[in-house]
């Protein structure tokens, strides 16, 4: 009876030992895992490549016919783009393989994230996706169709700026800044009902809320953003509080009111997210004879970076029904990258062509030989980067003495005014991000809440500007961004703090100067070629503050932006 025991103990042993041996002899290893992976990818890039390119291409039309047709095929392709990504085998295999830690190879490995990510963002119902991206189509629609109308004038965004910076008749400022928002309630219900939509889908996936799952899919920690949003909030504030004093002063002046019967019309601006002019220095009248696009090319040609082959494929000025804004769009990842302006000669659209040919030179020098997937920037926030810093040259007196051609006596007559002026650009915008930021993360957290007065509140705390009296109108609604680049907003300020972090390393380590006023980088190609070799080619290769970090020697840090503008 022993020994039968221990014979069939041993038998037993033997048996799952067997079964050990045969289970790890048959488990996927490393090289079938990377195979397999690389299967997927070829399979989903076959797919996905033309509906990204048609996808695209489709988007651009549409922002400058503004048919419904053409928007219509623009919902057709998300649609489709949508199934891709909504598949819940290919993401099973994607978690497969991901857990499996056995893709493990740079760039494989980074692709596998990235795809991960993707993939995450649509694990619901495609009927939900498709609605959503049908709404927001509708809700762009209505905002590229919108013109304010004043009296028997109908007004363009632009034409509203024009009459906001220049006129001193309060009637009419405050006439045109109400008739600008009356596209709030034309959308504001619309942007609810997405908003709902966009968080039911977050929560399907496990998130609170949709502002949550946004940052956290495009790995940004939402403690840390909170952080360091609260952190810049209290560098600024103090410095803003002293410029928007300032302001306050000259408008009261200007208006020949009392400071405290100053009202959001009286800014320059619909939203007061730029520095309104209360410096002596007029920069308009430098570019008002000059050919705005040609200045654009000469300086991306001399800094090594040229983009006449992106010029000719953009589409700058203004046209009926094309969207009133400014955007780069990169069609196919393979070198088609066009720019949308409605260029007028004056120094705000000079500074928006060099943002928006800033974006340009990123998406062209990304090397070609990453897969599709990761021949993006490293992040949004890290193109707007590049685009701010361009962006800022256009009142710089050194650019405008090498780039438009005014003399040092000019030069010298109009560079305090000229810094003061980045300098308020800087806070004032700073402090209407705050708003954006805020808003939205709370918008998301409580759909239901009385968003008019959340709106006012966040205005009034962090802009510093009254709320007319018993208004509760939308006003919220009439910021395209909330409802068609959701959870984007505070990506601009990141922006900001690294293109200062980017000037001050150039300056630093390039050009060999603590000089950072003075600097265009005009006709100096080395200046291309570190932005080529450490900033673009790498594509999504890299995290982003891995690549910020490999290009400065430094992570992510606001302390720049503060030496270049706060201190």
């Amino acid at each position: 009876m022993l020994k039968s025991f221990h014979y069939f103990r041993t038998l037993t042993v033997l048996v799952i030992l067997t079964a050990i041996i045969s289970s790890c002899n048959n488990a996927p290893n490393k090289e079938q895992m990377n195979k397999e992976f690389k299967a997927f990818v070829a399979k989903f890039d076959s797919v996905y490549i033309p509906l990204s390119k048609a996808g695209n291409l489709a988007y651009w039309n549409a922002s400058i016919s503004g048919k419904q047709e053409d928007w219509k095929k623009v919902d057709d392709i998300s649609f489709k783009t949508n199934a891709i990504f909504a598949n819940k085998e290919d993401f099973n295999t994607l978690k497969r393989l991901k857990e499996s830690k056995m893709i493990t190879d740079e760039i494989p490995a980074r692709q596998l994230e990235v795809l991960y990510l993707s993939y995450l963002g649509s694990q619901v119902d495609t009927a939900k996706l498709n609605a959503i991206t049908k709404m927001q189509t509708m809700i762009e629609q209505k905002y590229g169709n919108f013109r304010a109308i004043v009296g028997k004038d109908t007004l363009t965004d632009n034409m509203i700026e024009d009459v906001l910076k220049s006129s001193t008749d309060n009637q009419k400022l405050q006439d045109t800044w109400l008739a600008h928002k009356k596209i709030g309630p034309v959308v504001n219900q619309d942007i609810i009902k997405l908003v709902k939509l966009r968080n039911e889908l977050a929560k399907e996936l496990g998130f609170n809320n949709y502002h949550e799952m946004s940052l956290k899919l495009s790995e940004q920690d939402p403690t840390q953003i909170e952080k360091l949003f609260d952190q810049l909030d209290s560098l600024t504030r103090g410095s803003f509080i002293q410029v928007k004093s300032e302001m306050d002063d000259y408008f009261a002046k200007r208006y020949k009111i009392k400071k405290e019967d100053l009202m959001p019309w009286h800014y320059q601006n619909r939203y007061f997210q730029e520095a309104p002019k209360i410096y002596k220095v007029e920069l308009d009248k430098y570019y008002k004879d000059k050919d705005l696009p040609k200045l654009t090319s000469t300086y991306y040609a001399g800094i090594g970076l040229p983009v006449d082959d992106i010029m000719k494929n953009s589409d700058l000025y203004e046209k009926k029904g094309k969207n009133q804004h400014a955007y780069c769009i990169d069609i196919n990842n393979e070198g088609d990258i066009r720019v949308l302006c409605n260029v007028k000669p004056n120094e705000n659209w000079m500074g928006t062509l060099l943002h928006e040919f800033g974006h340009s030179t990123y998406d062209k020098y990304i090397n070609i030989k990453l897969p599709y997937i990761l021949r993006n920037p490293a992040h949004t926030f890290c193109t707007e980067a590049i685009a701010m810093m361009f962006g800022r040259l256009s009142s710089n007196p050194q650019w405008l003495k090498d780039m438009v051609g005014i003399n040092d006596k000019e030069k010298a007559k109009i560079a305090e005014d000229s810094y003061k002026t980045l300098r308020l650009q800087q806070l004032v915008f700073s402090r209407w991000a705050q708003v954006m930021y805020r808003f939205e993360k709370s918008l998301y957290e409580n759909p239901d809440q009385d968003l008019n007065k959340l709106w006012w509140d966040l205005v009034e705390k962090y802009q510093m500007v009254k709320k007319p009296v018993n208004r509760n109108e939308p006003d919220w609604a009439t910021k395209i961004h909330i409802a068609t680049s959701p959870c984007y907003y505070h990506n601009y300020l990141l922006g900001e703090l690294l293109a200062s972090q980017l000037h001050h390393y150039i300056c630093a380590n390039i050009l060999k100067t603590e000089d950072w006023k003075n600097q265009s980088f005009v006709g100096n190609k080395e200046i291309g070629k570190y932005l080529i070799d450490k900033v673009y080619m790498p594509g999504e290769l890299y995290k982003w503050n891995d690549m910020i970090e490999k290009a400065t020697g430094e992570k992510l840090t606001p302390k720049y932006y503060a030496n270049q503008f706060v201190n």
